[in-house]
């Protein structure tokens, strides 16, 4: 399955320098797999996640998917100052920062925080309340290093679940395994033939 995995991460602060290539190899590791990476089609490590999907070559790379605070594309780059080029599509919410991140976070099937910010904190949270496979990069900095410590004394839904590691591929194969487990009941991928299969097979 095409899974969309969401990258959150700080779009400034220090974790941005330390971490930049690190977001960077999640964003390739998601493209390698021909999944579709979504990001908040911002600065800072979330860009340099979506530049990483980018490196791969046309032929076999997943798509990158950005989703703006801004409700225009002239919003988005004269108001906001946000990237264009490092994605396929923009969806342009309209719904400023905090809402943006509900609206990201909910359209993806997993997420991983490289990294982190309050942002990404509101992200993460969103995240576990709405159940999504939820992956943490431990040795990124900010949030990432933080979230076990956090969950360890703050009760959350699914906080057991998180999956962790400190290599960006390790973790994208382990949220693509979770992603799979979770999906392994699920055969419709929506084509009529299988529609019409399926409202055979009831009869």
């Amino acid at each position: 399955m095409k899974y969309q995995i969401c990258v959150s991460g700080a779009a400034s602060g220090s974790t941005v320098q330390t971490s930049h290539k690190l977001a960077f190899e999640l964003g390739k590791a998601i493209s390698e797999q021909g999944k579709t990476l979504l990001t908040g089609a911002t600065v800072g490590l979330p860009h340099y996640a979506a530049m990483g999907v980018m490196s791969v070559p046309a032929e076999r790379r997943g798509l990158s998917i950005g989703f703006s605070p801004a409700a225009s594309f002239r919003e988005h780059v004269a108001t906001y100052r946000l990237p264009t080029k490092e994605f396929d599509y923009i969806n342009f919410t309209g719904m400023e920062y905090v809402g943006r991140d509900v609206h990201l976070v909910r359209s993806c099937d997993g997420i991983i925080t490289v990294g982190g910010r309050m942002g990404s904190l509101h992200e993460l949270s969103t995240a576990l309340e709405s159940r999504k496979v939820c992956g943490v990069l431990l040795g990124s900095g900010g949030l990432a290093d933080y979230t076990p410590v956090l969950l360890e004394n703050i009760e959350a839904p699914g906080a057991k679940d998180v999956i962790y590691d400190t290599d960006p591929a390790r973790l994208v194969q382990k949220v693509i395994d979770a992603l799979d487990e979770k999906y392994a009941d699920f055969q419709h991928d929506g084509t009529d033939a299988q529609v019409s299969e399926s409202r055979a097979g009831r009869g």
